[in-house]
């Protein structure tokens, strides 16, 4: 009874206590109370005097994707922000908030989404938990108990000072954006109490009235409002001017409208397999961005062993054992499978996986003069001299334990949770050099179509009803030579990789009265150098999309110069079709799978905008799986993209609608329907510096649901 009385009265002091106190993180010397400094390859000085607020700062540098980071003993759940002085580069940091006990944590938070930040002055910044900048979606739940401030490639010095949990935010009432978006609709977003009342409409230097207003709250941006206000009259060319608030503004030059038709009745089915990600991170990350199927893939898989779940991601990190990231195989399958989603698990393939958690294959004391160490481990090197690796090779057994196929077969028929695909292995042709310290000799036509042979044979025997995708190949180079080089294709009548993979995968169907490839498997990384990320490289990445099936779009990269394949119209790439012909001509019946794509600019506009264009470009040409690689941001441009075509149960269709353009404007402009149950569902993705307008024709008329982002 008295301990229970006790509890009783304990509970609201504490309340009140955490409602009405900020948690300071640190003032002045040292971390606060209660906070511990669980950070990694970071130098500090807790007490700076070199520029500080008060008394001193903290002065911090740390390595490449280092970070100083900070636990408490305790959580910071309840709180409704955070605030910290920064003065550094914006664009060398970035911010994350994690959960130690339940394995949470927040999508990252680049310092470049704060504006006026420098080196030479502190800039207070505050971050509202219930919209965490760039994107305005909430921290959400978990067990927050640990804040990281993160170094990017470059490494990042820089200092802070008054770190703190804030007790409330004052939202200020901002009217974010206002824009057209249909013949007389316009979406003004928000946050805080604005007067919508204010909001007025100048279309050519004359008042548009505002016949009405629908407003919702999305559900993954809470703190943000969208309102579409509906015109009294459509819009037309000529300049747009939206006014809000006391002082907001928002101008449009409205372009004159081009022309294009659907025609419902010309479909064709869409995979509903091209909507796929790997190694997406929860349940709900699939069922709110729709994610259709989950690849278990990547340089780790390799070398994962299934008894004990140990892998090696090869020269990906310094060759080191470690327990795979993703835990157990056939516990993936099934909370992935449970969530809604469709499993593609990767078998290894070559004759070794990791044999434990901890060993390497390069310890610094059998091989001293390394070119580079791991910064956390410094006795496991990167196996190599001078950018060459050690010869003779490493002994295997170092790292490694026997795999083969009786192997494969055992693990296999005794998963609980079956996959739906099966990769074998992945993009084993560079092993070479991925891991070097299991396999040194470059691998060839011959071994891979051996390896690939046996080992499907044996996911065969185990899982009858499966499919299998390989050869997973890496690149363009590799889809058409080996390792090896061009000596192999002369060996094998001088035919490119896959179309002679593809053959002889054809021939072995009928040698062994079964098939044995369902699916070629490819990854395609676009090859355009974007690196810059500025106006050009922006512009260059959007139009780069025509390579996956514009045969007259000569490829902006190396590819446009080469000569080493005999494809026919070798300088553009034409990915889909080009696939798509060679199966026709060498394994008819195989499906097209891509198993790893990406923007090349995740967190940037144009990356989301890129892979809205190829969630359409997948769906109108035929491609039969995708899985982006690899986990975009729930809330970032990529997920945004997965949003528009899936978020939240509403779907695009699922049979591609014949579109037709009056102009050639594939590069500036995106445009896919599709159609289920005569439900029309129509994306529209502006690859343009400027609006663009437009008239369909043939598009039914009704009340439609609309999203938006960009």
């Amino acid at each position: 009874m008295h301990s229970r009385l006790r509890a009783a009265i304990l509970a609201p002091l504490l309340l009140a206590w955490a409602a009405s106190a900020d948690l300071d993180v640190y003032v002045d010397g040292a971390l606060a109370s209660g906070w511990e400094n669980w950070s990694w390859s970071t130098t500090f000085n807790f007490a700076a005097t070199d520029l500080y607020e008060g008394l001193s700062s903290i002065s911090a540098t740390s390595d490449a994707w280092a970070a100083a980071s900070f636990k408490l003993e305790g959580q910071f759940n309840t709180y409704a922000g955070f605030q910290f002085d920064f003065a550094g580069d914006p664009t060398s940091v970035q911010l994350y908030f994690q959960g130690t006990t339940d394995n949470a944590q927040s999508a990252y938070i680049p310092l470049t989404a704060f504006p006026g930040v420098t080196t030479t002055k502190f800039t207070t910044i505050t971050i509202d938990f219930s919209a965490l900048p760039p994107s305005g979606a909430a921290l959400g739940s978990g067990a927050w108990d640990r804040l990281n401030f993160q170094a990017l490639a470059n490494g990042a010095t820089y200092h802070l000072d008054n770190v703190k949990f804030l007790t409330s935010i004052t939202v200020t009432p901002l009217f974010l954006s206002a824009e057209p978006i249909g013949n007389d609709l316009i979406a003004v977003t928000t946050q805080g109490k604005v007067d919508l009342t204010t909001v007025k409409v100048k279309l050519n230097n004359a008042s548009v009235a505002i016949s009405n207003t629908t407003t919702y709250s999305p559900i993954d941006t809470p703190s943000k409002t969208i309102t579409y206000f509906t015109l009294a009259k459509s819009l037309t060319a000529g300049p747009l001017v939206i006014t809000a608030g006391t002082n907001t503004t928002f101008n449009y030059t409205l372009p004159a409208v081009r022309y294009g038709t659907i025609n419902v009745p010309n479909v064709k089915a869409i995979s509903p397999n091209i909507y796929g990600v790997n190694f997406p991170t929860s349940a709900s990350y699939i069922q709110h961005l729709g994610i259709t199927i989950s690849r278990w893939g990547g340089n780790a898989v390799t070398a994962y062993n299934p008894s004990g779940d140990f892998t090696n991601a090869g020269n990906d990190w310094y060759f080191e054992n470690r327990i795979a990231d993703d835990g157990n195989a056939d516990a993936w399958l099934g909370w992935v499978s449970g969530a809604g989603s469709k499993t593609a698990l990767t078998v290894p393939a070559l004759d070794w996986v990791a044999k434990d958690s901890t060993s390497y294959s390069f310890p610094k004391t059998i091989y001293p003069n390394q070119s580079a160490f791991d910064p956390y481990n410094s006795d496991a090197g990167n196996g190599q001299f001078n950018g060459t690796y050690v010869t003779p090779p490493t002994d295997p057994n170092r790292a490694y334990t026997p795999w083969n196929t009786t192997l494969a077969k055992k693990w296999l028929t005794g998963l609980v949770h079956k996959p739906d695909i099966i990769h074998i292995d992945n993009e084993i042709e560079i092993a070479s050099s991925t891991h070097y310290d299991m396999h040194p000799n470059p691998i060839g036509f011959d071994e891979e179509l051996a390896r690939v042979v046996n080992f499907s044979i044996a996911v065969k025997d185990a899982l009858p009803t499966v499919k299998i995708a390989a050869p997973s190949t890496c690149s363009w180079w590799f889809y058409w030579t080996s390792a090896i080089g061009l000596t192999d294709n002369a060996a094998h009548n001088n035919m490119d990789f896959l179309p002679w993979f593809l053959g002889q995968m054809k021939a072995k169907e009928t040698a062994v009265g079964k098939r044995l490839l369902d699916y070629l498997d490819i990854h395609y990384y676009f090859q355009p150098d974007t690196s810059a990320n500025d106006a050009a490289a922006k512009a260059l990445r959007l139009r780069m999309t025509q390579s996956l099936w514009n045969t007259s779009y000569v490829d902006e990269s190396w590819i446009a110069t080469s000569n080493y394949n005999s494809q026919p119209n070798n300088k553009a790439v034409w990915l889909i079709p080009r696939m798509q012909q060679l199966i026709n001509q060498y394994y008819p019946g195989t499906k097209l799978s891509i198993s790893e794509w990406a923007s090349t600019a995740d967190s940037d506009i144009t990356g989301g905008l890129v892979t809205a264009d190829s969630l359409g470009i997948f769906g109108r040409y035929g491609v039969d799986s995708a899985t982006y690689w690899a986990t975009p941001d729930e809330k970032g441009p990529v997920g945004l993209a997965y949003w528009l075509y899936r978020g939240y149960g509403t779907y695009f269709g699922s049979n591609s609608v014949q579109v037709n353009m009056a102009e050639n404007i594939e590069g500036i402009f995106g445009f896919y329907a599709g159609v289920d149950n005569g439900k029309v569902s129509l994306v529209y993705v502006n690859k343009n510096t400027v609006p663009m307008a437009f008239y369909i024709s043939n598009v039914p008329t009704g009340k439609y649901f609309i999203r938006h982002f960009g």
